[in-house]
């Protein structure tokens, strides 16, 4: 990912540095598990543990002339170690170590992304309980619909955040999983019980099966769980981005002092922010199709996957972490505007209600066939001409044989809407 999008912490756990960093644990875990057994001399443990160095620099020399990272890491480990080193990756296969090392990555991955997530909902939690009481209009297709609460929406954003920390906390599960089983998967060179007690030394579950690689549907999971992550922020940018557009107004973006919105129109306030998220949502979303395209590999096991696993392991990791950490900022700082709400809820001139006006003929006795030709022929006045709802209905001589003109104000506000909205709130909340 392109240092503009990375964040420091995440993106130091995708460092080559790191990277090594994490072959060299798997290195260091197998050799113990080996001198335990007595399989290696105990004094070249000791040797292998204090003279075991590398430098990203010198692996990158040797691999022009190698062309293969793990024999080029291997090699500066030797160079480091002396006679020793003919017991570093013993009995191992490439992928035992690159493997393995990833499941440390990816767990440590997790666990920053759900800190992310954390912060997110305590923000969404406090967003919502300001706003649980402020009156807006909903809107389905993009149309005036019936009041609703503001807060109510941050409700819902906190209820999906919470499902899809669910779902990392399972992906976290899915990817801490190392192999040691050689380049088939047989344990030809190893017994498995040293499989299971190095992967015990590094916290992670030993996989039942595998062939010359842990299999690439833990990390399509991993992918897949970052993409809808992704999407739901993607989502909740949209809304905000709509919120802020000059027709609606109700919500917007904070903008700093010294901020510019356009190099041309100096008046210009643009939701950045939630664009950008937008953005790099699509990127995420791209990168979980290649962890599906990578979970078909020739037998077992080609390198197909190795070169894009380089990109979008670490890409939608870095990404994510990124757009968690810009909708936290978004959301906390979102300038409300419940005046403008307010004047929108009386823009379509009382339409909101027709559907309290449908309910109240129906319970008058009214079919519900009758009830809507004759609310909705007012409704269009008002769409058409312009026209008072609630003054139409009024004067409307079916309407009237029914409904009081005390009775049709009654039905012109907002606490039957917003009545339920406690009992909501304790669903979600109580849940959590």
């Amino acid at each position: 990912m392109i240092e503009r999008y990375t964040l420091p912490e995440m993106g130091a756990l995708w460092s080559d540095e790191n990277k090594f960093r994490k072959w060299l644990e798997v290195e260091i875990a197998v050799c113990e598990v080996h001198a335990d057994l007595g399989t290696i001399p105990r004094d070249a443990l000791e040797q292998i543990k204090s003279r075991a160095k590398f430098s990203v620099e010198r692996i990158s020399e040797i691999e022009k002339t190698t062309n293969h990272d793990v024999i080029a890491f291997t090699t500066n480990l030797a160079e480091n170690i002396g006679d020793a080193a003919r017991f570093v990756h013993y009995g191992l296969t490439s992928s035992d170590v690159v493997d393995t090392a990833n499941a440390l990555l990816l767990r440590e991955a997790c666990d920053l992304l759900l800190k992310k997530i954390d912060t997110l909902l305590e923000t969404l939690k406090s967003r919502a309980f300001e706003f649980k009481h402020t009156p807006q209009i909903g809107r389905t297709h993009g149309i005036h619909a019936e009041p609703t609460s503001f807060g109510l929406t941050f409700a819902l954003w906190y209820d999906e955040m919470r499902r899809n920390r669910e779902r990392l906390q399972r992906a976290r599960e899915t990817v801490a999983v190392g192999k040691i089983s050689g380049a088939v998967g047989t344990f030809a060179l190893l017994d498995p019980h040293v499989e299971e007690k190095v992967c015990a030394r590094l916290g992670l579950k030993a996989a039942p099966v595998s062939t010359q690689i842990i299999q690439r549907d833990c990390y399509a999971e991993y992918l897949c769980t970052l993409a809808i992550i992704a999407s739901s922020l993607d989502k909740f940018a949209l809304n905000i981005r709509h919120w802020q557009r000059t027709e609606v107004g109700e919500a917007q973006e904070r903008f700093t002092v010294g901020q510019k919105g356009s190099s041309a129109m100096p008046h210009k306030r643009n939701p950045i922010i939630s664009e950008r998220i937008c953005g790099i949502a699509r990127v995420i979303r791209a990168h979980s199709i290649v962890g599906l395209e990578n979970v078909a590999l020739w037998h077992e096991r080609d390198i197909s996957h190795s070169s894009a696993e380089r990109v979008v392991l670490p890409d939608a990791s870095i990404a994510l972490d990124y757009i968690l950490h810009k909708a936290n900022s978004l959301i906390a700082g979102l300038v409300v505007h419940p005046e403008r709400m307010l004047e929108n809820l009386q823009l379509t001139k009382g339409l909101v209600f027709s559907g309290q006006l449908l309910l109240a003929l129906t319970q008058k006795g009214v079919s519900r066939e009758s009830a809507y030709e004759w609310v909705q022929r007012n409704a269009m006045k008002v769409w058409d001409e312009g026209k008072n709802f609630q003054e139409l209905l009024k004067s409307d001589a079916d309407i009237a044989m029914h409904l009081s003109a005390a009775e049709i104000d009654s039905a012109f506000g907002f606490e039957s809407y917003l009545r339920n909205i406690d009992a909501i709130f304790e669903r979600v909340f109580r849940e959590a």
